[in-house]
């Protein structure tokens, strides 16, 4: 009964059981009372998680989207950005910064988003804007497109690391994926959206492991270019594509 006593009905279960001297039952019990111990942990987490949220519902601004990218640094695909906006009342146990995410968490995390949220956009910006505008310019351009498509326009935007123009009132977050819980939510579409779309640009040009390098400079990525030259979906102005001849 304990074991299978979901988290929200927890604390009532250790009562009823509290006064059972059965060792098996107090044991289980000591279990129990160390998995609540996390549970509050956790709440307390994400609490903090979404204290400036709150500072700014308190403003009366009530959509608030997280936006995040992805992919800035890699040397093949595009740059991803995701727009989030979260009802207050959300909870999303194990949400954090997409990077201390296992892939597997990652993935229930983005569907546990989607379910939830009051409005999700994501943005791609291929490698040819990527070699025509230059990684900030389309970095930018990334994140505006992902706040465009959201289904309602947000009153203020919570953008990670340093100011850029995204079209709407902005905060930027140093670090705000893992200390603004729609930043947070923006890094977690944004990652899963991404990875997904390298998958398939995997089985388009077979022969560079995208799927497992997402289009990062691995050594076994690196060994396939220095193989095979860079494909239609390599930034030719990220070193070493635009070097070949040093391969």
């Amino acid at each position: 009964m304990l074991a299978a006593c979901q988290d929200v009905r927890l604390e009532q279960c250790i009562a009823e059981y509290a006064s059972d001297d059965r060792a098996g039952v107090i044991s289980a019990c000591a279990v129990a009372g160390a998995r609540l111990a996390r549970h509050r942990a956790e709440l307390a987490r994400l609490e903090e998680l979404a204290r400036f949220e709150g500072e700014l519902w308190s403003r009366g601004l009530t959509l608030v989207a997280g936006v995040d990218e992805v992919g800035r640094g890699a040397l093949a695909g595009p740059v991803t950005a995701a727009a989030c906006i979260l009802p207050p009342d959300a909870i999303l146990i194990g949400l954090n910064d997409s990077k201390k995410l296992t892939p597997t968490a990652r993935t229930e995390l983005d569907s546990a988003i989607r379910r939830v949220a009051v409005a999700v956009g994501v943005a791609h910006v291929d490698a040819a804007v990527i070699d025509a505008i230059g990684i900030g310019a389309a970095t930018v351009r990334a994140m505006r497109e992902a706040v465009a498509s959201l289904d309602v326009v947000p009153e203020h935007v919570v953008v990670d690391g340093l100011p850029v123009d995204i079209g709407h009132p902005t905060t930027a977050v140093v670090r705000g994926d893992g200390r603004v819980r729609v930043v947070a939510a923006a890094s977690v579409v944004a990652k899963v959206a991404r990875d997904a779309l390298m998958t398939e640009l995997d089985r388009a040009h077979p022969g560079y492991g995208f799927s497992m390098s997402k289009g990062y400079g691995s050594s076994e990525h690196l060994s396939a270019i220095r193989r095979l030259g860079v494909s239609a979906v390599h930034r030719k102005s990220f070193s070493p594509c635009s070097q070949e001849s040093l391969f």
